[in-house]
């Protein structure tokens, strides 16, 4: 995935295809998802805590994530390789990284369950087997990297919640690990969504995401 490559893709496939990208890259859930039956209580911990998502594209999941209440930040990055590694490197699929999201929230505002049920509902497709609409690749593959214990408790809890439940037209092919690293992206890759609103995969698949949040959380979405 390069840059160049995403707005190809895009202004390939007009307006035409439009409604096909947006399904391609909005998750499958047949009905809402249902509140995390187990969750990290905010009164067990203390002060800002961090939790890191992948779902394909980074720009996409970090423009979700700076819209939902409780949220002081989210960074785009790169997390599950053995060591550092820059764009170009991550974007040949072969340095173990997934493109990732590092989330800062205040749990008194909003709990790491419901951090989770926001990103299967609506930044990313968690039946898609590393690829994510129209990007391919292990580095677009569906993971959450957990930063304790509690959090892997949680997010397994999640995913076979969801399973049983069976809200999703297919399996969930999410991975819950642990997280070894995260790696900030380059500058050019923050707040990408805002700073390129009228790009053509932005437009297609970005966008879509963040009316999303707000139809079906209402009481979690800000305005930024």
């Amino acid at each position: 995935m390069l840059n160049q490559i995403r707005e190809q893709v895009a202004v390939v496939l007009g307006a035409g295809l439009l409604g096909l990208v947006q399904a391609c890259g909005a998750p499958a859930a047949a009905t809402t998802l249902p509140l995390p039956a187990t969750d990290i209580p905010a009164a067990s911990v203390k002060g800002p805590q961090t939790a890191v998502f992948a779902g394909g594209c980074f720009w996409g999941v970090e423009a979700v994530f700076r819209h939902v209440k409780g949220v002081s930040s989210a960074v785009s990055g790169y997390a599950g390789g053995a060591k550092a590694a820059d764009y170009e490197m991550v974007s040949t699929g072969t340095t173990g990284h997934a493109e990732s999201v590092k989330v800062t929230y205040d749990p008194a505002q909003v709990s790491y369950g419901e951090l989770l049920r926001i990103f299967f509902s609506v930044a990313h497709d968690p039946t898609q087997l590393n690829r994510q609409g129209p990007d391919v690749g292990t580095q677009y593959r569906s993971a959450i990297f957990t930063t304790s214990d509690e959090q892997k408790r949680v997010a397994q809890a999640y995913v076979e919640q969801l399973g049983q439940a069976k809200v999703f037209s297919g399996p969930i092919v999410t991975e819950v690990v642990a997280l070894p690293a995260f790696y900030p992206a380059e500058a050019y890759h923050q707040n990408y969504l805002a700073l390129h609103p009228t790009q053509p995969y932005i437009v297609f698949n970005d966008l879509p995401k963040l009316a999303a949040l707000k139809q079906q959380f209402p009481d979690r979405y800000v305005g930024k």
